[in-house]
């Protein structure tokens, strides 16, 4: 089946043929539970790409989620559920309603319209009546700082907000005092309660300054493992092992590293 180039079409025939009978065992075992860990690890290979501004990766990890959509809604057909054509159907029909300032009567001259606007199409759509409702929408599933974030925008948007990120940030000193106290009771439950008030509080001053705690987390994991790397590198310059190092001399490595 080798083609100079490929189409929509071709794709869904190449994953109708991979689960099909005499097609690859491994694709024909899999399911919807067994596909969600790819999805996540392909989504978040994506981000990478963007990250390094790279256009050739963020082509190809794009055909990966691609995949991936096209996987389920292949299972989902087998199972006389849906087809790809109805997953493009729905969508383009939420796309086109949602858009009302675009394809209706609706008027939005800013993007801070847009964003009320669909607000409070979202709410008629999924029957939402109450604000608790639309905290209880944000998926459970998503990365804990990434529905931290969407929760306490959802709720500032009907005023249960600090005024000024600098009553944020009196939070986040509460909160770290109130876990300082919970350690030295050795109440594990508190600790842990304590722990999550204290990130949760980081995470509001993160949204008054309108950054992504998930992307900013990530960025500092990477630069971590960048340094941690330098400390290794000269440790064998040194002909030295990590293991028997000092903390002090590794301290002074990862000096070095932050000058680079």
């Amino acid at each position: 089946m080798q083609k100079e180039r490929y189409g929509y079409e071709d794709l869904l025939e190449i994953m109708k043929k991979l689960r099909s009978p005499g097609g690859c065992p491994w694709d024909s075992e899999q399911d919807h539970e067994s596909l969600k860990k790819y999805f996540i690890e392909e989504t978040y290979e994506v981000l990478e790409a963007i990250d390094l501004k790279s256009s050739e990766k963020l082509c190809e990890e794009l055909g990966d989620v691609l995949l991936q959509v096209v996987f389920h809604a292949r299972i989902a057909e087998e199972n006389g559920q849906f087809t790809m054509e109805d997953v493009i159907d729905r969508v383009s029909k939420k796309m086109v309603h949602r858009h009302e300032h675009v394809f209706g009567q609706a008027s939005a001259e800013t993007a801070d319209d847009v964003i009320h606007l669909w607000e409070d199409i979202k709410k008629k759509e999924k029957g939402i009546k109450s604000q608790t409702d639309v905290l209880k929408d944000v998926p459970s599933n998503l990365p804990a700082l990434m529905r931290s974030y969407k929760v306490q925008e959802k709720a500032a948007k009907v005023g249960f907000d600090w005024d000024r990120v600098e009553d944020a940030w009196q939070k986040v000193l509460e909160e770290t005092e109130e876990l300082h106290e919970a350690c030295h009771s050795a109440d594990r439950e508190k600790m842990e309660n304590e722990m999550g008030d204290l990130l949760f509080a980081v995470v509001n001053v993160a949204r008054f300054l309108k950054i992504q705690p998930e992307l900013a987390l990530t960025g500092t994991i990477n630069k971590f493992i960048s340094r941690f790397e330098y400390i290794e590198e000269k440790s064998r310059e040194m002909g030295r092992e990590l293991t028997d190092m000092t903390l002090q001399e590794m301290d002074a490595l990862w000096n070095e590293a932050k000058q680079r």
